[in-house]
């Protein structure tokens, strides 16, 4: 209880609790639906910190392999459950906007912060161009992978064709197929970032036990909090006059990833841009191959279909944010203009997105 207390009092997300709290006091007192969904996601913000901590304090007593492999499972756990319960609640325009946003806000939003922050410390940073050329050319195929339904879908026929729904099984099936041999080859290099285990100075101490209590109770928080900021989301979008593709593209993306962002900012500003550049672009990758591919079968058992097919904005800004941020890691070197120039792209996207009606 004692390592516990000094996490949580060292870990720059908990005073974010009380959100929890709040949370159900809004709920109990029917407050407006704006002050729900912020509370909601404010609660959300430690607890998928807590998710993370609690898997890499698991990986920590298993072997750098299986560590890896738990980090990438448990990698997008939040977003992963907010979106199932947006897909249970029939938002699918939401849940593909927060699949395309997560990619774009990984490779321009995380990546670029941390190159600028990280060479604004330490000037030019080095990192492994063949692991950034091996990620590079998994997220092209990822985006052709997610291309083809889009594409094919319109001379196909309508969204409720059944094999416009054949196609986006058949391709989420190859998508979770290419993702298990991603993390086979990776396990595979003895020196890859990702299998590398942090130092105990970075581990919040807990014993196995206390660090599984942990994930699950996180786990179940985020499940509640999810259903609570869902339930709002409609409210919210007829009140503020903020559009639901908006909403998935930026903010849900956001909210559930901004505690796995501070971490990559974090490696960087460490001098270990390495690290910070494998966990944004496998993020990423985790979302295109594992978690949109995923939600594809989970949609189906509940009744609210998701085909891969996107939208052209959807799928011109994954493009862009993939060949941007390849040019970028192409030679292995980075340096804080190109983070700055990474951040304005997703800044222009996102006021494109903005405007969107």
């Amino acid at each position: 209880m004692k390592r516990i207390i000094e996490f949580i009092m060292r870990n720059p997300w908990s005073f974010m609790l009380a959100a929890l709290p709040a949370t159900l006091a809004a709920q109990i007192f029917h407050w407006p639906p704006v002050v729900i969904f912020i509370c909601a996601a404010l609660g959300i913000i430690p607890l998928a910190a807590y998710i993370g901590e609690a898997t890499e304090d698991i990986a920590s007593y298993t072997n750098p392999r299986l560590g890896a492999l738990l980090n990438a499972t448990f990698g997008n756990a939040a977003e992963l459950i907010i979106t199932i319960a947006a897909v249970k609640a029939g938002l699918i325009e939401l849940v593909k906007a927060s699949i395309a946003g997560s990619i774009i806000g990984n490779l321009l939003l995380v990546l670029g912060f941390s190159m600028l922050t990280g060479g604004l410390r330490h000037g030019t940073q080095i990192f492994d161009k063949r692991s950034a050329s091996r990620n590079a050319i998994l997220l092209v195929l990822a985006v052709v992978a997610l291309v083809i339904p889009s594409a094919w879908s319109q001379a196909i026929g309508a969204e409720s064709n059944p094999k416009v729904e054949a196609l986006s099984v058949g391709v989420a099936i190859i998508m979770m197929v290419l993702y298990a041999l991603g993390l086979i080859e990776t396990s595979n290099v003895k020196e890859s970032p990702l299998s590398q285990q942090l130092s105990k100075d970075d581990l919040p101490g807990w014993t196995l036990s206390q660090a599984l209590i942990i994930l699950v109770l996180a786990t179940i928080g985020v499940l509640w909090l999810s259903e609570t900021l869902v339930g709002a989301t409609q409210a919210v979008i007829a009140s503020s006059g903020v559009s639901e593709f908006f909403l998935g593209i930026v903010l849900v993306p956001i909210i559930g990833n901004v505690a796995e962002h501070l971490v990559s900012v974090q490696l960087a500003l460490k001098n270990k841009m390495e690290l910070s550049v494998e966990v944004a672009t496998s993020s990423s990758l985790q979302i295109a191959l594992f978690v949109a591919p995923l939600l594809v079968f989970i949609s189906l058992l509940l009744g609210h279909p998701l085909q891969l097919i996107f939208n052209r904005f959807e799928l011109l800004a994954v493009l862009t944010a993939v060949v941007v941020s390849a040019l970028v890691s192409s030679d292995g070197e980075s340096t804080w203009l190109e983070g700055a120039g990474l951040l304005a792209v997703y800044l222009i996207l996102g006021l494109g997105f903005f405007l969107l009606p």
